[in-house]
């Protein structure tokens, strides 16, 4: 049986939501991530590699979320406006530098987003313009980078399950598909996956496709594999992914190999949907 371009159409009309936290609880953890990524690379020496980004030392992790924080803090902070004028600041010299820079920029996030209204217009790349979509990305933000400082020195803790649970399906939604800008189009494929979470009891499914289109501002071309995050299509999966969420979000953020997850069904829609998700992400 395949998945008709009707049934995808009717399939995505609302995104999947079974995953998504209060906006309360998702500053909540951005401030923890963000104190365990501070508490790990406080103590890690300077030269030391991080395993998932091989061309970054843990200064390098450092200033990176550092300056992330710092630019979307003040996104939010200056809402609706975009990026255009930003003046991005230097990096410091030394690791006082950075770890002065980052205690600042990471409570200044915190702060930009306390008490905003999550439906609230505000500048991202990404189809969704709001401070919720702020707030959601940079929890998993902190998470994941909190993840590479930890395997950095080697003391890796588990991933929280419910916010991982989110990234997985953030993943889907998001970093690896999403529907296509008004430049581009999505060619439905024959595969429907699901992907289980077994620790939170959740099944997320995900429809492999193929993404066709130009930027019409950069002149690149986007064509190749895509995914789109669906509803229950009311009919068995081509393939399954299972896995605990911890282990799902850090295998599709190749923060980790395939030990924890499994795969059963058709290995051709295993294949359209890995294919779909297997560039890695910093």
């Amino acid at each position: 049986m395949t998945l008709s371009v009707a049934t995808l159409s009717l399939a995505h009309v609302t995104s999947p939501r079974l995953t998504r936290l209060t906006p309360e609880t998702y500053l909540q953890r951005i401030r923890a991530e963000s104190a365990r990524f501070r508490a790990v690379l406080g103590e890690a020496p300077s030269g030391a590699r991080v395993p998932a980004c091989p061309d970054w030392d843990t200064d390098d992790l450092l200033w990176h979320l550092a300056e992330v924080q710092w630019f979307w803090s003040r996104i939010v902070g200056h809402r609706p406006a975009g990026p255009d004028g930003l003046e991005h600041p230097l990096r410091p010299g030394d690791r006082a530098g950075l770890l002065a820079a980052y205690d600042a920029w990471s409570g200044d996030l915190v702060a930009a987003l306390d008490g905003v209204a999550p439906d609230e217009q505000a500048w991202s790349w990404a189809p969704e313009q709001t401070v919720g979509f702020t707030l959601r990305r940079q929890a998993h933000e902190a998470l994941v980078h909190g993840l590479d400082a930890e395997q950095t020195v080697g003391a890796v803790t588990p991933l929280d399950p419910a916010l991982a649970a989110d990234g997985v399906a953030e993943a889907l939604d998001v970093m690896f598909g999403g529907d296509a800008p008004e430049w581009g189009r999505i060619e439905p494929g024959p595969y429907v996956v699901r992907v289980d979470l077994v620790d939170v009891d959740v099944s997320l499914w995900a429809a492999p496709c193929t993404f066709l289109g130009t930027d019409p501002e950069s002149g690149h071309c986007y064509d190749g594999p895509h995914v789109l995050h669906v509803a229950d299509p009311g009919r068995e999966p081509d393939a399954v992914v299972s896995g605990t969420a911890g282990n799902l979000d850090a295998w599709l953020w190749k923060r980790s190999g395939a030990d924890g997850v499994d795969v059963t069904g058709d290995p051709a829609a295993y294949d359209a949907f890995w294919a779909a998700v297997s560039p890695p992400i910093d």
